[in-house]
């Protein structure tokens, strides 16, 4: 069958082959493919099903059909209010399923650890583009709830230079209220976390020769993250009052 790249990998080139989708193991595969299949047991669609390896060791996953959200400019139903609450009531539930789990190896939950909407697949049942499944599970791993949902607050709501505060703040509240998370005081300094985290990350691996954080570095994302942290931590007290 014909291989087609498809767009928007940023660190592992993904190729669709029919109704699957091929491409290298990353290095904790193994628990990822386990995680996979814990989420088809539990009959959770909001996933890609793991179907094994090929021939040249690429991991086969189901095709997620839909609209990959991996480019700046997005239809209004991407960036909807009920899309982010959506958002975050899948992220809820893959939480809620993985919670008490081996995967979860004590911690609350296992986390994606990278929610965006780059990795997200959204469809139109009628009422307009909405979130139906995440991609890229490649760093899940045990955490906690709040690391998850202040990452989608960080992606999904557009924390930083540009936003306005007011109304950026509403819409990390939707994220909230979405997801049902009663404990709050902790959301504005997990986003400042996730932000420094990041940019020391892609930094490091970039010191380390890795292709993709040296394209990362080059193309100026390092600064972009880092204004990002301080725009947070300029406007803090209007997104934790609005919480």
């Amino acid at each position: 069958m014909s291989e087609t790249p498809l767009p928007g990998g940023f660190v592992n080139a993904v190729i669709r082959v029919g109704d699957t989708v091929r491409r290298v193991p990353g290095p904790r595969a193994a628990y990822v493919h386990e995680l996979l299949r814990l989420f088809e047991r539990h009959g959770w669609a909001g996933a890609p099903r793991y179907l094994g390896l090929d021939e040249q060791g690429r991991e086969i996953l189901g095709f997620v059909d839909g609209h990959v959200a991996w480019e700046e400019t997005q239809p209004d139903g991407v960036t909807s209010d009920e899309s982010l609450a959506r958002v975050a009531g899948l992220v809820r539930e893959f939480h809620d399923l993985t919670a008490g789990t081996p995967q979860a190896e004590g911690g609350e939950v296992v986390c994606h650890n990278d929610l965006s909407p780059k990795n997200t697949v959204y469809r139109d049942g009628g009422a307009g583009l909405r979130p139906v499944a995440f991609i890229d599970w490649d760093i899940a791993g045990p955490g906690r709830r709040i690391h998850d949902v202040a990452h989608v607050c960080w992606q999904y709501a557009g924390l930083g230079p540009g936003a306005e505060p007011g109304e950026a703040a509403r819409r990390v509240r939707v994220i909230c209220d979405g997801y049902g998370l009663a404990e709050r005081g902790e959301v504005v300094d997990t986003v400042l976390w996730w932000q420094d985290r990041c940019r020391r990350g892609i930094e490091a691996d970039a010191e380390a020769g890795m292709a993709h954080a040296v394209r990362l570095r080059a193309d100026g994302v390092v600064e972009q993250v880092g204004a990002a942290h301080d725009w947070v931590a300029e406007h803090r007290d209007v997104l934790e009052r609005n919480l």
